[in-house]
């Protein structure tokens, strides 16, 4: 199960760190967790689901972040 938790550490919130907090969760875990993100957006947007025009970008995409 997920042990809740705050931090306030910025390191936490890296991509990186991220990303190991959820390879450290079970299948089941990132399965609830898929369905809480589901319905969080379903929530807010319940049309959603009706936006079937996504078209791929034109060009190159440029991430940019913080050093």
């Amino acid at each position: 199960m997920m042990e809740p938790g705050i931090s306030h550490d910025w390191a936490d919130e890296t991509p990186e760190a991220k990303a190991a907090w959820f390879r450290s969760l079970t299948l089941e875990e990132r399965m609830e967790f898929l369905c809480a993100i589901t319905d969080l957006i379903l929530v807010n947007n319940p049309t959603i689901m009706d936006q079937r025009d996504a078209r791929p970008t034109q060009g190159s995409i440029r991430v940019v972040s913080r050093p």
